[in-house]
């Protein structure tokens, strides 16, 4: 029996996600439990500037329906970024060593207690069953000829038994000989690979189109657009990651996604082509060649959104 294909956008609450898709004048309340009527799952992305306060992870989750699901985008620190000390929580600023440009040092120590507060943070989602997986999105900085994929061990061993999924940012990891060496690392590791869409240009930081499973329960999609251009100069989220996907573009991706549900119990596709509206009309589109799209609820359902 094939996998579930999850599709859903990065982020519900990109600025020009809100101007140009959520009905005028929605209060912020509304626009997730409207956002949750359509798709089934969610990337939350803010969390990669800030862990989020639990509280406002518990209002998430009361939020959305049953058996909607939350990909959590983990801290700029954990995924090797250069982070700045106020990104961390306040108490453990004190304890933080930072550069001479105050950037934070990971070091051992913080790094488990980074991850104790991720912990604590998505606990009202775990409790719901609502928590997806944990998005690592690596620096392109982690390159095959600097770094390893075991540096990563203490960090998917701290979450177990909750799914990390890992997106490499350098194409040397799948470039040759190394695709399979990589694949077979994350396996041991037991962090799903992060297939992804994205221009089709050789650039050290753009990933090629290439696919693997390395958990059984979870495979991964990010669709960033097709604007190579934009993808390496553009200043904004909309100039990098900008795109109309055409209805062959994503027939593609849905024909990728369905391969992997072959191979794995569960498959999620966010898509990250964020300017305007042009993310959810692309997810909505693939759920349409899905064949899952329930269409649109009754107005009447749209009315009573937020007044709960």
């Amino acid at each position: 029996m094939a996998g579930r294909v999850l599709v859903g956008t990065s982020s519900w609450a990109d600025p020009g996600f809100v101007e140009d898709w959520y009905p005028p004048g929605m209060a912020a309340r509304d626009r997730l439990p409207w956002y949750a009527q359509r798709f089934e799952v969610v990337e939350l992305n803010s969390s990669f500037y800030a862990i989020p306060e639990s509280g406002t992870v518990a209002r998430w989750a009361r939020a959305t329906p049953p058996g909607f699901v939350f990909d959590i985008k983990l801290h700029r620190l954990l995924s090797r970024h250069a982070a700045p000390l106020e990104s961390l929580p306040p108490d453990l600023r004190d304890r933080a060593e930072t550069t001479s440009r105050g950037r934070v040092r990971l070091t051992p120590d913080l790094e488990r207690d980074m991850i104790h507060r991720t912990i604590e943070a998505v606990a009202p989602l775990e409790g719901e069953g609502k928590l997806g997986a944990l998005l690592l999105q690596l620096t392109p900085g982690f390159s095959p000829h600097d770094s390893s994929l075991g540096e990563l061990q203490p960090l998917i061993d701290g979450f177990r038994p909750r799914r990390v999924a890992v997106e490499l940012r350098h194409r040397g990891w799948v470039e040759d000989e190394r695709a399979e060496r990589t694949f077979s690392e994350l396996s041991e590791l037991g962090a799903a690979f992060v297939a992804v869409d994205a221009p089709r240009a050789e650039h050290v930081p753009i990933m090629p189109p290439v696919d693997a499973v390395t958990r059984d329960d979870l495979a991964y999609v990010r669709a960033h657009g097709r604007n190579a251009d934009g993808y390496m100069t553009g200043r904004s989220v909309a100039e990098r990651f900008g795109w109309e996907y055409s209805d062959d573009e994503l027939e593609e991706i849905t024909g990728r996604a369905r391969a992997m549900a072959a191979q794995a119990d569960e498959v999620h596709v966010l898509f990250n082509n964020n300017r305007g509206a042009d993310a959810p009309s692309s997810a909505r589109r693939m759920r349409q060649l899905l064949g899952q799209d329930p269409g649109p609820p009754p107005v009447e359902a749209q009315m009573r959104v937020g007044e709960t």
